[in-house]
């Protein structure tokens, strides 16, 4: 890792405590050691559908979960396997729905886009840009209703920022003050085109000024950092002071999905992120330049990961297709 990536990492430890600091690398290398995985799998055809990988990104999810309280709401979009680990959710649903099959958390129905737990506060992955924001925003008037003091975490990227339904949602939050922290998950390029070709303003955490909604803008590779003004932002929200939004800095190495041969970059571009501000390594290397662990804890970590991965995907492939008669149920809910 270059000197000015080290000297970043070691000045962001902030307050979090060594078993902290661990469980976020852990956190993160199962997200990564996870879509390296579901890669594999699209490839070999034992994943239908559309698949975008969260590689690159880990940091977000990973610092926000960090700073949340148990009870806390998430919801996505399309990119929402980091997430769904993130929040708890076992690695062998999630790879058993990827792939189709009954064991998973959608029993096989949802595929890589669409899946949801309520046990974990997860709200789903959702395909149509933008659409989890007013989702997101009703999530927050319920805790605020319910008045139970929790917050909802929305996640959108920088191509959703801008919709329509985006500048609604923020209206009505903060007209309502509800608990919503809004992270933008600024990637670069949305499906394939610059945030500087697409939006006019770039600073999109300023989004929400007309709205009196502030913003920050986060490195988004930067576990710790995301943790530190996460917590902030929603301490703000839960403290009744309305929505907050947090643009988070990140890069995806892959392209939009599976299908995506990203020429809109070039080799060297990816290549330098990796290098440079890779989220894992840049905590490995906090890790072992301030003694937190040593490489044989590292690796113990690493080893734990690979067997919960390898577990996921004998377990997605063992796990039986849904019966035809699964295509009537979970249609309707009566309340």
């Amino acid at each position: 890792m270059a000197k000015s990536a080290q000297s970043r990492a070691a000045k962001s430890g902030g307050d979090s405590t060594p078993e902290e600091i661990l469980t976020y690398y852990r956190d993160m290398l199962l997200i990564r050691r996870f879509e390296e995985k579901a890669g594999q799998l699209y490839g070999m055809g034992l994943i239908g559908g559309f698949c975008h990988l969260y590689i690159g990104q880990e940091a977000v999810v990973v610092g926000m979960q960090a700073a949340a309280e148990q009870g806390d709401t998430v919801i996505t979009s399309y990119r929402d396997h980091g997430h769904m680990l993130a929040c708890g959710m076992d690695a062998k649903g999630v790879m058993a729905e990827l792939t189709g099959r009954r064991g998973g958390y959608s029993k096989g129905k949802g595929g890589s886009m669409h899946m949801f737990s309520r046990e974990k506060g997860f709200y789903g992955g959702h395909g149509i840009v933008g659409s989890q924001v007013p989702l997101g925003t009703g999530l927050g008037f319920a805790h605020s209703y319910r008045e139970d003091g929790k917050v909802t975490m929305c996640y959108l990227g920088d191509g959703a920022i801008n919709q329509g339904q985006v500048y609604e949602s923020f209206n009505m939050a903060a007209l309502w003050k509800l608990p919503v922290v809004y992270v933008i998950e600024n990637n670069k390029y949305a499906m394939g085109t610059s945030v500087q070709r697409s939006s006019a303003g770039t600073e999109l955490y300023k989004r929400g000024v007309a709205y009196g909604i502030p913003g920050e803008r986060v490195d988004g590779m930067d576990v710790m950092s995301v943790r530190k003004t996460g917590a902030a932002a929603l301490a703000h929200a839960r403290e009744g002071k309305g929505p907050f939004i947090l643009e988070m800095m990140t890069y995806r190495y892959r392209g939009h999905s599976m299908s995506d041969p990203a020429k809109y970059r070039s080799k060297e571009e990816v290549a330098k992120m990796r290098q440079e501000h890779d989220p894992i390594d840049r905590l490995r290397e906090y890790i072992l330049s301030n003694k937190v662990a040593d490489e044989a804890k590292l690796k113990d970590i690493d080893r734990e990961i690979k067997d919960i991965v390898s577990a996921a995907t004998e377990f997605a492939q063992q796990s039986p297709e849904p019966d035809p008669s699964e295509l009537w149920t979970d249609v309707l809910l009566e309340a």
